[in-house]
């Protein structure tokens, strides 16, 4: 019984590493393509990419970040209940907000796209680039749901599936795309006024794969739901549930738990359109031509931001997995329970947040020598600065999520909107007053994860009386994480005497990993039993006894 328990109190772990692990491959692959990719756009290219993103973002954000975490929250509290019929219904409703709201946003951004583009981003060439990624919004809101659905009845399997495939089909049609529209903007731009069109349409053919990728991992979902379904429905005849619940009060329980995620994560993930607004208007105010600060911006959205998005995109998957367990063990009224998975789940985030930010901090130069071409200085210069933002942002998701999970998601908007404030008067002072350029867009996105963090962890203490333990969860990984940035750290300079430096760059990062897992684990940060509930820990505890690591 105990271990059965135990199992079970593991699984959400398991669970979140599945999404982290996809995380960790998406981003991979993604860094894989990106090299091509960046070198086919150039740093102006990059620019009209990222400008558009950072438009697509906002409205992704509105229509499918807040569904996929409503649906998982509403479907795992009724299934913790045996309510399949009722949980079946939220997803139903679910789906007919996906499909009305994600088809009337992918109308409007295409429709209103010049206007966002010139007007608010004082970069009209990315035009092209937003209405390409219009239809996608309207793919995500429907993949999204189905990605919530399953996360609520407890399997990441599907979810992690499809994010792979969607990563895959997006590499290799974003690179194609991107060549091909290249040649054909380059063609125009000898007969059109300006010499700027290779690049935006190149960016305009990187969106593509998105797009294509969405729906192919649509298609790969839609699937899997219908050989699913069959399950489902034998579980829904058995459901002895009394109280059905009508379709008026599904949707208006969606709305209700919607509102607050969609708030609070349309906040959050403003960052990256009011960066790009607020940059580009300063700059130009300031003088600097619109192909320069246009560069800039490309450097800081294709090279700093893909690297600085991998380990956070681990927290995120994280996150995400977390909220239908907790949901899950709030029913049960289970104190201990809840403050177990919370407190493994900031351990867990810490152990990998932590030795990237040192990571990318000691070796960025090497790093981003390994993987773009050119001159990298600028962009190892600004991951320098930001490698501090890793662990702010990282720690963020998963407070978000255990506020999310306790039913206090009008915590989340009020921290949101406050750092969101701070953020944007820090960012007007270090552009305007400071002229830090683009390092202070960069100082301001700390500040804005530093000031939420700090908000969340101060309510999550309110509401539950929470506090996480400081030992196991920073100052082992700290110390851990220390140690293997000095040895990478000279690691790299020996290395670099004698091979050539990406190669000398991949030995060090394989060293890095090595050293500071094991030192991890021998100063009591991982324990045997905390392995066995990640993927492949019983594989992982025999190669740390053969190693002596554990006794």
């Amino acid at each position: 019984m105990a271990g059965n328990k135990q199992n079970k109190s593991n699984d959400f772990l398991v669970q979140g590493s599945i999404l982290a692990v996809a995380g960790i491959i998406t981003k991979i692959i993604g860094l894989v393509y990106r090299v091509p990719l960046n070198n086919i756009l150039g740093k102006e290219g990059n620019g009209y990419y990222s400008m558009a993103f950072s438009i697509y973002i906002v409205f992704w954000t509105l229509t499918s970040y807040s569904l996929p975490l409503a649906v998982s929250k509403l479907v795992s509290a009724r299934i913790a209940k045996g309510q399949y019929k009722n949980a079946y219904k939220v997803f139903r409703g679910a789906m007919s907000l996906a499909v009305g709201v994600g088809g009337a946003v992918s109308i409007l951004l295409f429709l209103f796209a010049n206007t966002l583009a010139s007007v608010v981003m004082k970069s009209d060439l990315s035009v092209y680039a937003i209405r390409v990624l219009a239809p996608c919004i309207f793919v995500v809101s429907v993949l999204g749901t189905l990605r919530g659905f399953f996360q609520g009845i407890g399997s990441m399997v599907p979810t992690a599936v499809s994010q792979i495939i969607e990563q895959i089909v997006n590499a290799i049609a974003s690179i194609a795309g991107a060549y091909v529209l290249f040649n054909i903007g380059k063609k125009l731009g000898k007969t059109a006024e300006g010499t700027s069109y290779g690049a935006a349409y190149s960016a305009a053919g990187g969106t593509i794969g998105t797009v294509l990728g969405a729906f192919v991992a649509l298609l790969f979902m839609l699937l899997v739901f219908v050989a699913y379904k069959k399950y489902f429905k034998r579980k829904m005849k058995r459901d002895g549930t009394k109280k059905s619940e009508d379709t008026r009060y599904i949707l208006k329980i969606l709305l209700l738990t919607i509102t607050p995620i969609l708030i609070s994560a349309t906040i959050t993930n403003m960052n990256d359109f009011l960066d790009g607004t607020i940059f580009n208007n300063v700059m130009a105010a300031q003088g600097m031509a619109k192909k320069d600060y246009i560069d800039i911006y490309g450097v800081f959205g294709g090279r700093y931001s893909t690297l600085i998005a991998v380990p956070i995109s681990i927290g995120s998957a994280l996150a995400a997995s977390f909220i239908p367990s907790l949901v899950a063990s709030m029913q049960t009224r289970n104190k201990k329970e809840v403050f177990g998975k919370i407190e493994s789940t900031y351990r867990f985030n810490m152990i990998v947040m932590i030795p990237c930010a040192v990571a990318l901090f000691v070796l960025a130069r090497p790093i981003l020598d390994l993987l773009f071409s050119g001159d990298n200085t600028l962009a190892a210069n600004m991951l320098r600065v930001g490698a501090l933002s890793i662990l702010f942002f990282g720690y963020m998701m998963v407070s978000n999520a255990v506020l999310q999970g306790i039913d206090e998601m009008g915590a989340t908007v009020k921290n949101a909107f406050i750092a969101l404030i701070v953020y944007v008067v820090a960012q007007l002072f270090m552009l305007v007053v400071l002229k830090l350029g683009i390092y202070g867009v960069i100082i301001s996105r700390i500040i804005y994860g530093m000031t939420a963090s700090y908000l969340n962890a101060k309510d999550v203490r309110r509401y539950i009386g929470y506090v996480q333990e400081k030992k196991r969860t920073y100052v082992i990984p700290g110390i851990s994480a220390a140690i293997m940035g000095i040895i990478a750290f000279f690691s790299q300079l020996v290395l670099e005497l004698f091979l050539p430096g990406k190669v000398a760059t991949l030995i060090t990062c394989m060293v890095a990993v090595i050293v500071y897992f094991v030192v991890l684990i021998l100063l009591g940060g991982i324990k045997e039993s905390e392995m066995k509930g990640m993927p492949k820990g019983h594989l992982l505890i025999k190669i740390c006894r053969k190693l002596h690591l554990y006794r």
